[in-house]
This record gives C-alpha cells, sequence and structure tokens, in this order.
C-alpha cells in the first residue's frame, strides 16, 4: 500500500510539472535572417511606412497592395495585421513586421538564413520584377508618367525637376524613356 501511494504522489507531482512547463510550440521554427534579408525587410518596410512613424498600419498596407493590383478585402488586410503584431492591435512596427514576414518565407519553405537574393540569377530576377512595376503598360519602357506613378505609389512625390534629373541619369540612348539595359545599368 505504501507503493501505491508514493506511486500516486509521483503521478501528482509529475501532473504539477506539466501544468508548469509552457505548452510546446509544434510549429516549424523560423532560422534567423540573414543580413541581406534584414536589410531588404527594412526597406519593404519603409515603402509601407507611408507617413514614416515607425508602423504599418491596415491602411497602409492596403495602400500598397492596391497600387501593386493586389485587390485584399480591408478585413482581410485588419486580420493580417493583428496576426503580425505581438498584442493584437491595428499596427505594427518594423521588429513585427520583419518576424511576421520571415515566419511566412520560412512556411513557404524559403531559406531566410541565405542571402537573400545574392545569386546571379536571383538579382537578374529582382530587377526584372522592379522593373516591372515601373513599365506599367508592359511594354519594355519605362516613360516619364510611368515613373512618376510609380514614385507616388511607394510614397515618393517627384517634382518636373526631380523626374528630369532621373531620365537623365537613366536614358542613355536619350529617347524619352528607360528600357530593362539602362534600368539595370542606372541601379548596378
Amino acid at each position: 500500500m505504501a507503493t501505491t501511494s508514493r506511486s500516486r504522489r509521483k503521478q501528482d507531482d509529475e501532473k504539477k510539472n506539466k501544468k508548469k512547463q509552457s505548452p510546446v510550440d509544434d510549429r516549424p521554427s523560423v532560422p534567423s535572417p540573414s543580413e541581406s534579408m534584414l536589410q531588404n525587410l527594412r526597406t519593404a518596410f519603409g515603402l509601407l511606412d507611408r507617413d514614416s512613424d515607425g508602423h504599418v498600419t491596415p491602411a497602409e498596407l492596403q495602400f500598397m497592395l492596391r497600387n501593386l493590383g493586389i485587390e485584399v478585402s480591408d478585413d482581410l488586410i485588419a486580420d493580417l495585421i493583428k496576426d503580425a503584431s505581438k498584442t493584437g492591435s491595428v499596427i505594427i512596427d518594423e521588429n513585427e513586421f520583419m518576424q511576421w514576414v520571415t515566419k511566412i518565407q520560412a512556411l513557404q519553405g524559403m531559406d531566410v538564413s541565405t542571402s537573400g537574393g545574392d545569386s546571379e540569377e536571383e538579382i537578374t530576377r529582382d530587377l526584372l520584377a522592379a522593373f516591372k512595376v515601373f513599365d506599367r503598360d508592359d511594354n519594355g519602357y519605362i516613360t516619364r508618367d510611368e515613373l512618376r506613378t510609380a514614385l507616388e505609389m511607394i510614397g515618393e512625390p517627384v517634382t518636373d525637376a526631380q523626374l528630369n534629373q532621373v531620365l537623365a541619369l537613366g536614358d542613355i540612348d536619350r529617347d524619352g524613356r528607360i528600357d530593362y539595359e539602362e534600368f539595370v545599368k542606372m541601379l548596378l
């Protein structure tokens, strides 16, 4: 009988200890992002944070997505922001944004601990994607109006003088527009 009583106490103690332990998080672990990936995420956050207050609101996220041609309901945007926020609030700071995107990338199987886009193939793909953001009509050229629209889309309104400067830098053949090769030379 003494052994039964000891066994019960041992089982009770084990149950108490289990209750004290935090529940095991069975979600996949997220590796630490590389410095290159962190810099890319900081840049993305800066583009989203239109008023530069250090936070992204649902309206700021919605603005960027709509300008990229991505239609998402306001309710889904609010849910996404709440999911990204550690406190469940309707705004996220830069750290929450970076952790949220890194988690999404890890769930999609992306290796965030690598250089984050340093291979020649990845650089080419990124440059082409950036060019397409500017080339709204997909004709292979960035016109003055497309350049203005793209810069305003990311919250960078420009004057005519600034547009002239960018075009003067990028338009090597002086045809009044920037083709892909000129775009790459301007950026690299």
